[in-house]
């Protein structure tokens, strides 16, 4: 471990705040927008304009819970400790945060239960895949090996397809950014991989980007 990448690490609290901020700034939009949604509603009388703003408040009601509950397993206990997740669910959970926008997800591999660090590993790297395609594209999520010993591999199609954001320098430990709301995520996934003994790596293959944890 370089003597950079030594000095990034936070305190329980300051990780506790950073993810809190990470988590509030994803879903302050969407209850925003409930709020918009909720003033037309009050005081536009015109029908066309509620029927609008019913719709907005349906679709982002759905968005700010699809986050929520992303948040409550990527980032939460989710369980005790040492508990086991089930993969129907953390693939449910990915879809939802993935939506049905301008990212598509794909998802093969393992069945069964998997331990939940190993889970929320997963579900960072999903949630690092969608800044490696700003312009959109397909994720595919592929798991080889066991549910006790796996291995992930997520390819990245897409224009513009690039290393997802912050997580090459928290793996080089060259260049680590200054810890914010905005570069938690990636830190966090970094920690998660060691944690979960799966080296992370980041790879061109043509246009696409490959992002592993292997064992």
């Amino acid at each position: 471990m370089t003597e950079a990448t030594a000095r990034v690490h936070p305190t329980d609290l300051e990780l506790a705040a950073l993810i809190s901020s990470k988590i509030c700034h994803d879903v302050i939009g969407p209850v925003g927008a409930i709020y918009n949604g909720l003033e037309i509603l009050n005081e536009d009388d015109d029908a066309e304009a509620k029927t609008y703003a019913l719709s907005v408040i349906r679709n982002v009601t759905e968005q700010a819970s699809a986050r929520l509950q992303f948040a409550r397993f990527a980032f939460g206990a989710a369980g005790s400790a040492g508990s086991l997740i089930d993969l129907g669910t953390a693939e449910q959970i990915s879809r939802g945060f993935v939506g049905q926008g301008k990212h598509k997800l794909s998802w093969s591999g393992l069945a069964g239960h998997m331990s939940k660090d190993k889970v929320k590993l997963l579900l960072n790297l999903v949630a690092m895949a969608i800044t490696a395609l700003p312009r959109g594209g397909d994720i595919e999520v592929v798991m080889q090996g066991t549910t006790e010993a796996p291995s992930f591999v997520i390819r990245c199609r897409g224009t513009g397809a690039r290393a997802p954001q912050h997580l090459g320098e928290f793996i080089s430990g060259e260049g680590v950014p200054p810890l914010d709301a905005m570069t938690i995520q990636a830190y966090y996934t970094w920690r998660l991989a060691q944690s979960a003994g799966l080296k992370l790596a980041i790879v061109k293959d043509g246009a696409d980007v490959l992002l592993s944890a292997l064992g």
